[in-house]
């Protein structure tokens, strides 16, 4: 049974963690804020050596690590930068596996930190379970799974711990396999009860949300969301049990959404974001009412050249 996550934990993690990673931007943008009709404080975990907030958790959780481990793992991208970037500083061997039709510039920058990729799978979950077999077949080789260690989630609530000066009362949680919400959950409970944690889920990958409301996990069939960072098909039963002490809310956000945020923080904070990134943007513009000091978790900016393309043609058509 995997252990509790705890806060002791999480401030031990801001005082640990590489300085890269910590204290990113927290800001409350003026034409954000015309969007929306109240402010957001927006924390910005894009302006790191991984563009997202990943480093975090494994940082902290490589500190655990020898130097004879083969560190495995599955990655939709961002999670596999991480622990490639880890373990390149400590001098520890990662391979990551990644679903076939994965985000081409992620795979590239895991490739580019050190990390041995292997391609396989037609989507996260199934490149999860050819990593776990791996790391199975051969000595030496720790299997790690992004949502199951609390040393990663603890390592993620040093975001909570950083936003708690500024006093907001809902926090909007991107939630793909569920280390993060339940790190920044589990420091907020204990430290600030009064604030609001709702998660937001992409609506063509509704698998945690679903499983949260339920009380059990529901997997699902397929994924289709331009969300690839939060394409969860499987929960992981760890994440839920930690989500169900820790979350207040789930919502789901739908892809046209999701395009309206994204477009929204190219328009305002001048920010191209990855998909799962802007998130929590669009969930603060679809409930307006939610809080009165919301903030919004800008989870990474690894975004496709296909992204790029689009926003940047629309961007050159409307002007």
């Amino acid at each position: 049974m995997t252990r509790a996550l705890r806060v002791e934990n999480i401030d031990e993690a801001a005082r640990l963690v590489d300085p890269a990673f910590l204290n990113s931007p927290q800001v409350v943008d003026a034409s954000m804020t015309g969007r929306i009709g109240r402010e957001l404080i927006l924390k910005l975990e894009t302006f790191n050596p991984v563009r997202s907030f990943k480093g975090r958790g494994a940082d902290f959780f490589m500190r655990g690590i020898g130097p004879d481990t083969q560190v495995v793992c599955a990655s939709a991208g961002n999670f596999g930068q991480a622990i490639a970037y880890a373990a390149r500083a400590r001098g520890i061997r990662a391979t990551v596996f990644c679903a076939e039709g994965a985000n081409p510039v992620k795979v590239a920058r895991i490739r580019d930190l050190g990390a041995q990729v292997r391609l396989g799978g037609a989507d996260f979950d199934a490149a999860k379970d050819a990593a776990r077999t791996y790391a199975a077949a051969g000595e030496g080789r720790l299997f790690v799974e992004d949502g199951h260690e609390p040393r990663i989630s603890e390592g993620a609530g040093t975001i909570a711990a950083e936003l708690a000066p500024l006093e907001p009362d809902v926090i909007f949680v991107p939630v793909g396999n569920g280390a993060l919400i339940s790190g920044i959950g589990c420091w907020m409970k204990a430290r600030s009860p009064g604030t609001r944690i709702i998660g937001v889920c992409a609506a063509g990958a509704p698998a945690m949300a679903e499983s949260w409301w339920r009380g059990s996990v529901v997997t699902s069939a397929e994924v289709t969301t331009i969300a690839d960072g939060v394409a969860v098909r499987v929960p992981i039963p760890a994440a839920l049990e930690w989500m169900s002490e820790l979350v207040d809310d789930m919502i789901l956000i739908d892809d046209t959404q999701l395009r309206e945020a994204l477009r929204t923080a190219r328009d305002t904070i001048g920010l191209i974001l990855e998909p799962s990134g802007a998130l929590g943007i669009a969930a603060a513009l679809q409930h307006r009412d939610a809080g009165r000091a919301p903030a919004a978790i800008v989870t990474g900016s690894n975004f496709s050249a296909d992204l790029l393309a689009d926003l940047t043609t629309e961007s050159s058509q409307r002007g």
